[in-house]
């Protein structure tokens, strides 16, 4: 017969207590600090500057943001979020020198400046430069600047990163910038965000130590202009990353009008000296040249790309890169030119370009294969004349 062992009533009643009576471990959440100017709108309001407000949080917290228009440039140096609720606007007035670029080493003013620090998140926040009261080319004004920073930017707007007209010629005015030196490191997610009216680029990446993914962003530029010559997207000088699922339309360099004469173009997405970027699924349209690819061992794949004036649909302008299944529709040149070695261009759909495919004399080993042209009137040009002159900003 087994034997049952049994617990005396006091022993039982001592483990039952201490099941019920033990303490539980509390999951630990981010400290929140709000911003806002006390009263109605913002009630629980702790600071009404969002930079006093940085100033003080610990490293993680979540920084409120009331709505409201904000009259300051912010530094961040420490890992936070910034949460606008809707209809947050930040917008200085008399930005200053708050660093100096890590390329050029040419004076810089964000509007928003994340500096040598990781875990940094901004979403839902806008960022205008409209009143930036800058009145020469130096300094640059920037929107939003991670430099030696990572983390994330999801759902801002920035608009309005421009200089007055008369200094529209300044290579001044990018919406968004993330740049490494000195052996430091900026890894950026970029996404869901609205771009427009700036006067350079929309988003730039660049220098080795960074690495971007650019996905499903609007970024518009100015259309027509005799200043800088605008880039809707650049990875340039060593970054790394991809550029996925964007929009991105009008820009165009009016002294360009003809291939001849032309001594720079806008480019909607541009990478430049940063080889393996995988490029795809963007819809770009309304610029000089749609895709211009610098470098090598790109990956520009099921991209829409329509209304290149002067120029090309897809440059690609180096060694081994793929492009393919991509759809080209009104090319003044060319549909895909192609100036390099082992590059592939092959399953791509183009309708109505001077030239479908176009090759630069002396290229070699390239595969062009299995497209279809649709009122071009030379399908494949060998050889041709030149690339297009990219004008990026550094």
């Amino acid at each position: 017969m087994a034997r049952h062992l049994r617990l005396p009533f006091a022993a039982l009643a001592l483990v039952f207590g201490c099941m019920a009576f033990a303490p539980r471990v509390a999951a630990t959440a981010n400290p929140i600090v709000v911003v806002g100017a006390s009263g109605a709108t913002c009630p629980d309001a702790q600071f009404s500057t969002i930079q006093a407000a940085v100033n003080s949080a610990s490293p993680g917290a979540v920084i409120q943001i009331c709505v409201g228009t904000y009259p300051e440039q912010v530094t961040i140096t420490k890992p936070l979020s910034l949460r606008g609720a809707n209809g947050v606007v930040i917008e200085p007035s008399n930005v200053v020198t708050n660093i100096t670029g890590m390329a050029s080493g040419q004076s810089i003013a964000a509007i928003i400046l994340v500096q040598n620090t990781t875990d940094v998140n901004i979403q839902d926040v806008i960022v205008d430069g409209a009143n930036s009261g800058i009145t020469a080319c130096a300094p640059d004004l920037i929107g939003i600047y991670y430099a030696n920073a990572s983390g994330d930017v999801r759902r801002v707007a920035v608009r309005n990163v421009k200089l007055a007209a008369d200094l529209n010629g300044c290579q001044s005015g990018s919406a968004i910038l993330v740049q490494s030196g000195n052996g430091g490191v900026s890894v950026v997610n970029i996404e869901g965000s609205s771009i427009h009216d700036y006067q350079k680029n929309g988003i730039t990446a660049n220098e080795t130590g960074t690495q971007v993914r650019i996905e499903h962003n609007v970024i518009t530029g100015v259309g027509p202009t005799t200043g800088a010559a605008q880039n809707g997207i650049q990875v340039g000088f060593g970054a790394a990353g991809s550029v996925t699922g964007n929009r991105v339309a009008n820009h165009i360099w009016s002294l360009c009008v003809s291939q001849r004469i032309c001594d720079f173009v806008s480019i909607g997405i541009l990478v430049t000296g940063s080889d393996g970027i995988a490029v795809e699924h963007n819809t770009v349209g309304v610029s000089q040249v749609g895709l211009a690819i610098s470098a090598n061992q790109a990956r520009v794949a099921n991209n829409r790309v329509f209304g290149s004036q002067v120029a090309d649909g897809i440059e690609l302008i180096g060694n081994d890169n793929d492009a393919r299944d991509n759809h080209v529709t009104h090319s003044d040149r060319a549909g895909v030119f192609v100036d390099g070695n082992n590059n592939v261009v092959r399953g791509n759909q183009i309708n109505e370009a001077a030239f479908g495919v176009l090759k630069q004399t002396g290229s070699t080993g390239n595969v062009v294969a299995n497209n279809d042209y649709f009122n071009s009137i030379v399908t494949v040009q060998d050889p041709a004349t030149t690339a297009s002159k990219a004008s990026p900003y550094r």
